[in-house]
């Protein structure tokens, strides 16, 4: 039982680590002439061919995939392809606090989808994810909060389809984790596809950066990893309390503050801090709903 609870944990520290650090080698293969459409394409490709491959047992549900598993596969799917674009084009701690605005979301679908009434709590969580929210994206000459670029209009919907997904995921409970994994991977698959024929640049970006081995490389590594990701995560969140896992998983901001200083020279000011800190402070309030 101890193993199982430090494995669990480790899963969710791993977790963080990970998605704390992915924009980078994403941003390398931008560099390298992969779209970031195209670049999620392939990466999530490697993550669906090798969870078929380990996980092909379990699979016939995909096969005539029930209205569930669609609805997941397609939320899941635009979460990631937006969360790799806004990490990629927008500002690294702007884009992944707006991502964080997800408790908010899932206390609204919740309530819609499952009848799950936010009580005292939820209305505190609303109240610091749209207070953290506003402070953030306020500019004085516009007189509105809203988010002031693309990357962070696909952060926030990001966070916005990743707690649909949840909340669809908590509703198919007739379906294994892997079956829901393996239809998250094939939803960002589809989901980029599409996205890839509407850009025109996108195959004449991948044919010139295809050629080089090194790319190839971490295509693969990283669709491996995205894997290994997932099911480390998906680990921890069966074992370790919601409102323990929240606090770990929240070390991904961290994470990805320090990388973003030292990699890319990024900066935020003080309303983004305070307004990154209420949303923070709204996550982990989250973690006492699941607990109650």
């Amino acid at each position: 039982m101890v193993t199982d609870r430090a494995s669990a944990i480790a899963g969710l520290v791993t977790g963080a680590l990970v998605w704390g650090l992915i924009w980078y080698p994403f941003r390398v293969l931008e560099q390298a002439g992969i779209s970031g459409v195209f670049a999620t394409l392939t990466t999530y490709a490697v993550a669906l061919a090798v969870a078929v491959l380990l996980f092909r047992r379990e699979l016939m549900p995909l096969l005539k995939p029930d209205r569930s598993l669609l609805l997941i596969a397609a939320s899941a799917g635009w979460c990631n392809l937006a969360y790799v674009l806004g990490m990629i084009h927008g500002q690294v701690m702007q884009v992944l606090l707006l991502f964080y605005l997800a408790p908010l979301w899932t206390l609204l679908f919740a309530r819609a989808m499952l009848d799950e009434r936010p009580g005292a709590v939820g209305v505190l969580v609303i109240a610091l994810s749209l207070g953290g929210a506003a402070l953030m994206l306020w500019e004085p000459h516009l007189h509105l909060p809203i988010p002031r670029s693309a990357p962070e209009w696909l952060g926030l919907s990001s966070g916005f389809t990743f707690a649909l997904s949840n909340v669809l995921s908590r509703r198919a409970r007739h379906h294994s984790v892997r079956v829901k994994s393996t239809a998250v991977f094939a939803g960002v698959v589809l989901v980029a596809l599409l996205v890839a024929v509407l850009d025109l640049r996108a195959p004449s970006q991948w044919t010139a950066a295809g050629l080089s081995a090194p790319v190839v490389t971490l295509v693969v590594t990283l669709g491996v990893v995205l894997l290994a990701t997932n099911v480390a995560v998906q680990h921890g969140l069966a074992v370790v309390a919601a409102n323990q896992a929240i606090v770990i998983m929240l070390s991904e901001l961290l994470v990805a503050a320090v990388s973003a200083t030292l990699l890319a020279g990024e900066a935020m000011r003080w309303n983004e801090w305070a307004g990154g800190g209420m949303i923070v402070a709204a996550s982990l309030l989250s973690g006492r709903l699941e607990r109650g």
